[in-house]
């Protein structure tokens, strides 16, 4: 199937519609390298802030093939459900599993959210407090990471921004805790992913049909569909498969 491009009205923003994942993973892995590269060459190291869910799984077993510079590489997760790191249901277990682990990561360039105070606010606190001191931000300021990787539910969340959530609403903090019917998550806010240089989405699936329709149309709720929301400073990139991207014209 060949690639749609789409370009919005901002250069920057960018939608691709590919044939399957496997097609997105590809086209996923060249963006990256490109931006580490890039990275690399203008400010000597590279920040990433990791997505959880199946999709992204197949571009983290590629990266653990890449032969990078791993020291000057720096990985932090964008959301975490709140279960201990070894849960099967742990975002950071899974990318430790399909990438971190495989390659020769310095233990200190790995920056995982921590889910053992019993508090989800005590932990997005700590967070919230790491991610200061690594990016050396005064009172009030917004770290700059290189690539924020997203994905998107079939209720339009992204990282663990749901739906008619408190979550959403955050404007003054990095880090907050994210609600799932009841159960806390920890995830960037809003305004610390749109400060990125780069977003990308990796969507897949025909239940994304709707929601997709409801985040690119020209008016609709951003408190119901929160994918809206995200509108970075850097450029957006929205990799779709042909089933989530058939009703796009």
């Amino acid at each position: 199937m060949p690639k749609l491009t789409f370009e919005a009205t901002l250069m920057e923003k960018f939608i691709e519609i590919l044939a399957n994942k496997e097609e997105i993973t590809q086209r996923a892995l060249d963006i990256l390298l490109v931006k580490i590269k890039d990275a690399l060459q203008s400010r000597d190291q590279f920040t990433i802030a990791l997505a959880g869910g199946s999709t992204p799984k197949p571009l983290y077993e590629a990266l653990a093939q890449q032969a990078l510079p791993w020291d000057k590489i720096h990985v932090f997760w964008g959301d975490e459900r709140y279960v201990r790191s070894d849960h099967p249901d742990s975002n950071q277990r899974m990318a430790r599993q399909a990438w971190l682990d495989q390659v020769n990561f310095p233990p200190t360039h790995l920056h995982p959210m921590p889910t053992a105070a019993n508090d989800p606010k005590v932990d997005a606190e700590t967070y919230n407090r790491e991610l200061e001191q690594f990016f050396h931000l005064n009172a009030g300021e917004f770290p700059v990471f290189d690539v924020v990787l997203l994905g998107m539910g079939d209720d339009a969340h992204t990282a663990s921004l749901f739906p008619h959530t408190e979550a959403l609403t955050v404007q003054d903090r990095l880090i907050t805790v994210g609600n799932k019917d009841g159960q806390p998550r920890i995830t960037f806010t809003v305004p610390l992913i749109n400060h990125a240089r780069c977003v990308m989405f990796l969507v897949t699936g025909a239940n994304k049909q709707e929601p997709l329709a409801q985040v690119f149309a020209s008016e609709a709720d951003a408190i119901a569909y929160p994918s809206r929301l995200i509108q970075p400073v850097g450029e957006l990139w929205w990799l779709l498969d042909a089933a989530a991207g058939a009703n796009l014209t």
